[in-house]
């Protein structure tokens, strides 16, 4: 496939929002279960596999439209911070700024932060949705484009993702972009500095961030009807040689979406913020990486939890283990927190069982369910 071929989708964005740099591929869905499986036996690799969406039930989308109504002005507010922070960093130029947002949870974040950094920081801005996976890294084919066919300044970019929790994403995008420079090495100009913006910084990983706090950001606790209508990206035989990583469109949800109308609900409050609060700060972080080491720590050791991956701190971790997953026990600070009641609704349909753990630096945490017996290590 040649650079020719390349060519950016936006889903069911408006184009300005997002474009994103991912080939549509015909899918072999899988259930769930035997997604699972395969994954924990090692028979396939988990960016390898898809299974099929189905459309949020009456009850749950009223769920997401609720949390919309609750949270649209402190995301929009905190969107705002981010756009002010990277710009106190890195400058008004007229050389746009250049998001890469991290599909697909960073997708949203990203069409709402370039619409922050165009109309109210008054800087130019492009927004980009990349694959990155664990242990195989961003996407080289897509990092390639933007800079040789696009021209984008590598000195103007920045990655985007809507929260992070373990940190497993952060260190992987450190370490590829490394190796991804090296490999450019003898084009200096071409060196991209890893900068990470998200709303919610729990695992204290993030360059820039919004708050620490666990919360439920709206586009969370939906998939493909928040995104785009795009999946999560997938990198099999499907994807041709030389071509972007792959994602299905699911076309057929399309009277279920509600990706641009979410992006139009949050965009309407960027105009009135609320006073700024303080990002972050280095001591903030290093305290969050703590908490969050100390949890996982217990967490596997009163669970037996053989495989760190399969522990998945935080309301939109949680929530991805219910919607795409085998779960096998939903942890929630407390029951009574509004920000959990869509977990709970998912724990009930899927006969999911609950404990409370007071004790948890986040409101939630779900175990993926151990399929495969594996040795303890």
């Amino acid at each position: 496939m040649t650079a020719a071929a390349l060519a950016p989708l936006h889903g069911s964005y408006l184009p300005d929002d997002c474009q994103f740099l991912l080939t549509p591929i015909e899918a072999d869905y899988l259930t769930i279960e035997e997604k699972e499986r395969r994954i924990q036996s090692g028979q396939a690799h988990y960016s390898e596999m898809i299974h099929r969406e189905s459309a949020p039930s009456p009850r749950y989308l009223a769920l997401f439209e609720t949390l919309c109504e609750r949270y649209a002005p402190r995301l929009a507010n905190e969107v705002r911070q981010l756009a002010s922070q990277i710009v106190a960093d890195l400058g008004h130029s007229d050389t746009p700024l250049v998001l890469v947002s991290l599909v697909r949870a960073g997708t949203p974040a990203g069409a709402l932060l370039r619409r922050a950094l165009i109309n109210h920081e008054h800087q130019a801005c492009h927004h980009y949705s990349v694959s990155i996976i664990r242990d195989r890294g961003i996407d080289s084919i897509a990092m390639d484009y933007l800079l040789d066919d696009v021209g984008v300044d590598p000195r103007r970019v920045v990655f985007v993702d809507a929260w992070t929790a373990k940190g497993v994403i952060t260190r992987e995008l450190r370490q590829d972009i490394a190796r991804y420079n090296d490999t450019r090495r003898a084009r200096n100009k071409d060196t991209i500095v890893p900068r990470l913006a998200v709303i919610s910084d729990i695992g204290g990983t993030a360059d820039y961030a919004a708050t620490c706090e666990d919360y439920a950001i709206p586009s969370g606790i939906l998939n493909a009807t928040v995104s785009g209508l795009v999946s999560r990206s997938v990198l099999n035989h499907r994807v041709p040689a030389g071509a972007f990583h792959g994602c299905v469109v699911y076309h057929e949800l399309a009277e279920h979406d509600r990706s641009q109308a979410f992006i139009e609900h949050v965009a309407a409050h960027l105009v009135t913020p609320s006073p700024a609060v303080a990002p972050p700060s280095d001591a903030d972080r290093t305290r969050q990486q703590a908490l969050m080491q100390a949890m996982l720590d217990r967490i596997q050791r009163d669970y037996a939890v053989h495989d760190i991956n399969h522990i998945k701190p935080g309301i939109a971790e949680a929530t991805r283990v219910m919607l795409r997953r085998v779960p096998a026990l939903l942890m929630v600070r407390d029951p009574a927190h509004p920000d959990v009641e869509h977990l709970l609704l998912l724990a009930e349909e899927k006969g999911v069982a609950i404990e409370v753990r007071p004790d948890m630096p986040f409101h939630a945490c779900s175990l993926i369910q151990a399929l495969v017996h594996q040795e303890a290590p």
